[in-house]
């Protein structure tokens, strides 16, 4: 009889998402109560497409629909969830900051040097919501890519890459063609959870429990 491989967690996320850093908390929390490993695939969104233009910039004066009783919302769902799972942050939005820079450097970690991938993961999201550093800012990524034993010029050169920033967008819209409209997604075979869920959230849609 051959055995079936377990489907791997995936989690759809946006660096300048602080529900998917918080989200990362709580997968975090879940992830130590396993006795079993459990593959974790990570997939870029771009919270920011409705302003993107084809040449990759914001277009600020887009209306995304989000005003300022949405922010206010936001951020008073973002300290109640800072509080719950005991996770400090030095903002609560980082509506200035730009991801696209990030998630191309993310991506080029993921495929080059898969091994180094989580640490600079994790190094981009401290960077933005323990440490209030701009990810948008190449300079600021290049640091961390060499924090984690990367080399900041390759990194700079992968980054300004035009067919890799093609690819980065590829995933974009593979995500939404998936039927992902928010972040983050946490995706099990056939089910799903949206937004910073709780460990135990995750545990049921892992272990259908």
């Amino acid at each position: 009889m051959t055995a079936t491989s377990q489907p791997s967690l995936t989690v759809y996320s946006d660096y300048v998402c602080p529900f998917c850093y918080l989200g990362r908390q709580a997968l975090a929390q879940y992830l130590e109560t396993r006795d079993d490993p459990l593959t974790v695939d990570w997939h870029p969104f771009d919270l920011r497409s409705e302003k993107r233009g084809p040449d990759g910039d914001i277009d600020h004066s887009v209306d995304d629909g989000k005003d300022d009783d949405y922010y206010e919302q936001a951020r008073q769902n973002v300290r109640r969830l800072q509080e719950k799972y005991d996770v400090e942050m030095v903002q609560e939005i980082a509506t200035d900051v730009d991801s696209l820079p990030a998630q191309i450097a993310s991506v080029y970690v993921d495929e080059t040097y898969p091994d180094r991938w989580r640490a600079f993961d994790e190094a981009v999201f401290d960077a933005l919501w323990v440490d209030g550093r701009d990810v948008g800012d190449i300079d600021v990524l290049a640091d961390l890519a060499s924090d984690v034993g990367l080399d900041g010029d390759e990194l700079r050169a992968a980054v300004d890459d035009a067919d890799r920033r093609d690819r980065v967008f590829a995933r974009f819209r593979e995500a939404r063609e998936f039927g992902i409209t928010g972040v983050p997604t946490f995706v099990y075979g056939d089910h799903a959870a949206r937004g910073a869920v709780p460990p135990e959230q995750l545990a049921s849609l892992v272990e259908g429990v």
